[in-house]
């Protein structure tokens, strides 16, 4: 009887040491997926076309920009 019962206590402190292991190892990956959830929606959004042609449109009128210069990025904006 005594070798039974020092068989169950065993048993039952393997299952628990196990299932903290489990669980420790199941938050961890949450963690790590929460993280990358998080990383893919602050990424920045791609701008907005008709606000990039309105700076590019305010650079031509300043004369930062030449009438090729503002073709090009114009294509650019345009073709993205």
């Amino acid at each position: 009887m005594p070798g039974l019962l020092r068989g169950i206590a065993r048993t039952a402190v393997i299952a628990g040491t196990a299932t903290a292991v489990s669980n420790r190892v199941s938050r961890r990956q949450a963690g790590r997926w929460a993280a990358q959830d998080q990383q893919y929606t602050e990424a920045p959004d791609s701008p907005d076309p008709l606000a990039q042609l309105e700076q590019l449109g305010a650079l031509k009128a300043q004369g930062v920009l030449t009438e090729a210069e503002f073709e090009q990025q114009k294509a650019r904006i345009l073709s993205a």
